[in-house]
């Protein structure tokens, strides 16, 4: 039997990607979550899920949550600036258990991007090299959930305010890229392989068409500057830093960086992927 771990269980991809793993037919008792606060964690446990404790910044906890696992999911933090020594900590343990091989959340075109979000994931891509272990990295598109948080917003006002040139995004569901997680965790073959993974691209202007087209509401998009943008964001009660980091995205996705080319995604589902029109079906429903 090979035990999986993921860390990251409780959130929002953690969570699916076990969810994946139930449905292909892991039984609960072969996957850890690893969790910061276990008690969150409690509907995990329910399905026969084994939970253990375990935190990127407190190193010492790593090791008992990564003991005995053959095949870990890295999750990447959430915590901007601290990831890259959280992850060295996760990668230290798994080293250090014998974890037999690393899955690890990426981001598109992580060792040439020049978002501000790059290094962080480019480093922990050297180190995961560095380190031995057998690896594969899911470099993760931008999620659809990005954008429809804000669709009552857009609807309300009749506008989506961006600073993208109307760029394309290949955009993709949290749930598809669960199950690419899934499928490359319990599957061989990809000792090594890097998977950009997104769906169809789509630039604002096609969100605004897609959103009209599902809700009968008419939308347009607006292209502003990034500092005219951010100021947006601030006058919209949000601090300097959090505006910048969001604006980032913006301006990433006008030079590029989060338009991925190629068919990774579908293959590793067997399927095409989730489509935007789709997305926002379900997020309406």
């Amino acid at each position: 039997m090979t035990t999986y771990a993921i860390t990251g269980a409780t959130g929002h991809l953690g969570r699916l990607v076990i969810e994946k793993l139930l449905e292909r037919g892991v039984p609960g008792s072969d996957i850890v979550a690893v969790v910061r606060t276990p008690e969150k964690a409690a509907d995990l446990a329910d399905t026969g899920v084994v939970v253990r404790a375990g935190d990127y910044s407190a190193p010492a906890t790593l090791p008992a949550a990564l003991a005995d696992v053959d095949v870990l999911l890295l999750v990447s933090g959430s915590e901007i600036g601290q990831r890259l020594p959280q992850h060295r900590a996760v990668v230290d343990a798994a080293k250090a258990t014998g974890v037999g091989r690393i899955v690890y959340t990426s981001l598109p075109h992580a060792d040439t991007s020049e978002l501000s979000l790059a290094p962080e994931h480019k480093g922990t891509e050297e180190y995961i090299r560095a380190s031995g272990i057998p690896f594969a990295f899911l470099r993760n598109g931008s999620y659809f959930e990005n954008f429809l948080p804000q669709l009552e917003n857009y609807l309300a006002t009749g506008v989506i305010v961006g600073a993208t040139n109307d760029a394309p995004v290949s955009g993709v569901s949290r749930a598809d890229l669960a199950e690419a997680a899934a499928v490359v965790l319990t599957t061989s073959g990809h000792e090594g392989a890097v998977y950009e993974l997104g769906g169809a691209p789509f630039t604002q202007s096609d969100l605004a068409a897609a959103i009209t087209a599902v809700t009968g509401t008419p939308v347009v998009y607006q292209n502003v500057t990034v500092p005219e943008l951010v100021a947006i964001y601030v006058e919209n009660g949000l601090d300097e830093q959090t505006a910048g980091l969001i604006a980032d995205f913006d301006a990433g996705t006008a030079t590029g960086a989060w338009d991925i080319d190629g068919d990774d995604l579908a293959r590793l589902l067997g399927r095409e992927p989730t489509t935007l029109v789709d997305a926002i079906r379900a997020a309406r429903a």
